[in-house]
């Protein structure tokens, strides 16, 4: 993929600094989003990750258009593309864009008569998710928009698109259990789980994408923690494997003098040593996510889900015959 600058003539200096940065693919020109976003609340950990959606069947655009370029950038970008003269594809592909831009097909001379009163409009990618099919679904070249007309087109940027976006950049926390007891465990013996209550607060991100008025914040809250053993030879506790957060926590420790054969609120029991090998204890935690916007549009998100594995090793009771 190629890039290309803005212009940055005298006279346009003030306007070269705030343009977009050219991507070019094939003959299609988009741009380098501008989506800006800032993160509130502390994820309350070193190690952070993002969401899975729990719905698989959820796929928001991996592309979008948002506004790119003045007449006056559309024209330095064009005309930058046409000084990369390796394999003569600066001719080339300047040419279909001349054509398309300047003689008439479908505009002229750049819209340099109306500069100030609009701009246009170009493809572009989440790049974390840009080698997904979605990425490519942006095919259309740069198009003019006035100001203060919505564009037609289905994948301009919105306030739930920023919304959806943010949503990939939530830097939500390590999922970091604790149990008891903390090394190996014996069979038929609960072993106690729980999560640091400092660790699962809310955790927010704004996405602004600037010179537009448009914003959504994006909001993840902690709900509950599912417990997958790593056998079919366990059991949960509860017996769904679903443990909720009850003030502020998820699980409680194991207090000390608590006879070990006690039921935990959030834990695991297995019922067959792990002499193949430790099993893989995975616990994953569950996140609401909701969204607001400054146009005053918001709702709900599919949940999102982020976890992580700890190898256990259960041993037999040893019974000792006198």
């Amino acid at each position: 993929m190629a890039h290309a600058a803005g212009g940055s003539s005298a006279s346009g200096r003030k306007e070269a600094q705030q343009s977009s940065e050219a991507t070019r693919e094939g003959r299609n020109l988009g741009i380098k989003t501008k989506i800006q976003t800032t993160v509130q609340g502390s994820p309350g950990s070193a190690k952070t990750g993002t969401l899975t959606p729990a719905n698989s069947n959820w796929d928001p655009p991996a592309c979008w258009y948002e506004p790119a370029y003045s007449p006056k950038q559309i024209e330095a970008t064009v005309k930058a593309i046409r000084k990369m003269k390796v394999f003569g594809i600066g001719d080339f592909v300047g040419g279909v864009f001349d054509s398309y831009f300047k003689e008439g097909k479908p505009y002229k001379d750049y819209n340099l008569d109306k500069q100030g009163e609009g701009q246009f409009w170009a493809a572009a990618v989440d790049e974390d998710r840009k080698d997904e099919p979605g990425a490519k679904a942006c095919t259309r070249l740069p198009f003019w928009v006035k100001d203060g007309v919505p564009p037609k087109e289905k994948l301009a940027v919105t306030p739930k698109i920023l919304a959806e976006y943010a949503y990939g950049q939530l830097p939500v926390p390590g999922t970091e259990i604790k149990r008891a007891p903390e090394g190996e465990t014996k069979v038929n013996l609960p072993t106690w789980v729980w999560l640091d209550r400092a660790k699962f607060k809310k955790i927010a991100v704004t996405a602004t994408l600037p010179g537009t008025g448009l914003s959504a914040t994006t909001t993840a809250e902690p709900v509950s923690l599912r417990l997958d053993p790593g056998t079919g030879d366990a059991e949960t506790y509860p017996g769904s494997g679903e443990c909720p957060i009850v003030n502020g926590r998820i699980g409680e420790p194991r207090a000390k003098g608590t006879p070990g054969d006690t039921d935990p609120p959030c834990g695991v029991r297995y019922l067959r040593s792990s002499e193949d090998g430790p099993y893989e204890l995975r616990a994953t935690v569950t996140w609401k996510v909701t969204w607001t916007s400054t146009s005053g549009e918001g709702g709900t998100l599919p949940p999102g889900e982020f976890g992580a594995g700890q190898d256990v090793t259960v041993r037999e009771v040893q019974s000792v015959n006198r």
